[in-house]
């Protein structure tokens, strides 16, 4: 990763990229694997890279910002605690 991150190594680094218009204040989770079949594997998905071509679905303001978020949940919640 040198110029920042594609929409592969968003996915297997569990990242999730939510956009925000600025303008209706309406907020939606990018579906980061149909961006990836549409745009290829290798595609920057970085903000300067996404931000430029968006606008909201809602509103169609171009005032996007875009929030990019690790996957936070707990890696060991299935596993059983054994006492002894």
């Amino acid at each position: 990763m040198s110029d920042g991150w594609t929409f592969q190594e968003l996915i297997e680094a569990g990242m999730s990229v939510t956009g925000g218009c600025l303008d209706c204040h309406r907020h939606h989770k990018l579906d980061l694997p149909a961006l990836r079949d549409r745009f290829g594997a290798d595609a920057p998905a970085m903000e300067w890279d996404l931000r430029p071509r968006m606008k909201c679905g809602v509103c169609g303001g171009k005032r996007i910002t875009l929030t990019y978020s690790p996957d936070t949940s707990p890696k060991e919640l299935h596993r059983k605690i054994v006492l002894s």
